[in-house]
């Protein structure tokens, strides 16, 4: 494991904490001592892969980053960025968003939160109000179910109402299992 250290325009690459201490010494304005040395060990010993930024004073820090880069080069073109054994798409990816695109024909149960107008008739004004909307649907995906859903509603609904993104937190499925045909 290597460190990338960088201050403005001073950057560096190290293969221990040891050397990255050496290097923020040499920088005066850091003003190396023992508790920023403290910090800095804990860090670098911890599991965290995040990126650690230090404040030296208002609007000014320096960073210290984790990466198996070999070289300066390396870092620089990210050839050697840790993501912990998956893919990029799985990182960003919540595992209810990856199962959505999944095709499995069969019986879904699906739910969705929205805001649906309704009409006050002691004021005859419009207003949103949650709603919340459960269905069993025959489909080929979770997304197929959403589709479904969502179609049913805005043929039954004020055309205002507005539904959220099937992506999000507001809208779930289960697969029940395989239609009889």
């Amino acid at each position: 494991m290597n460190l990338y250290l960088r201050y403005f325009d001073n950057e560096t690459l190290v293969s221990s904490v040891d050397e990255a201490i050496e290097f923020l010494a040499g920088i005066d304005q850091i003003g190396m001592n023992a508790a920023l040395e403290a910090d800095i060990r804990e860090y670098v010993a911890s599991d965290v892969f995040y990126p650690k930024r230090y404040k030296i004073r208002p609007r000014v820090y320096f960073i210290i980053i984790k990466t198996e880069a070999a070289t300066m080069q390396d870092f620089k073109e990210k050839k050697a960025v840790h993501n912990g054994g998956e893919s990029v798409k799985e990182r960003n990816a919540s595992p209810a968003v990856l199962k959505l695109n999944e095709t499995l024909p069969g019986w879904y149960e699906g739910s969705i939160d929205f805001k649906r107008v309704l009409l006050i008739p002691s004021t005859g004004k419009f207003q949103y109000r949650d709603a919340h909307f459960v269905a069993r649907v025959k489909a080929n995906s979770g997304i197929d179910c959403y589709n479904r859903m969502v179609d049913h509603l805005r043929e039954r609904v004020d055309e205002r109402s507005q539904f959220p993104s099937a992506k999000g937190k507001n809208f779930k499925f289960v697969y029940l299992g395989r239609a009889k045909d």
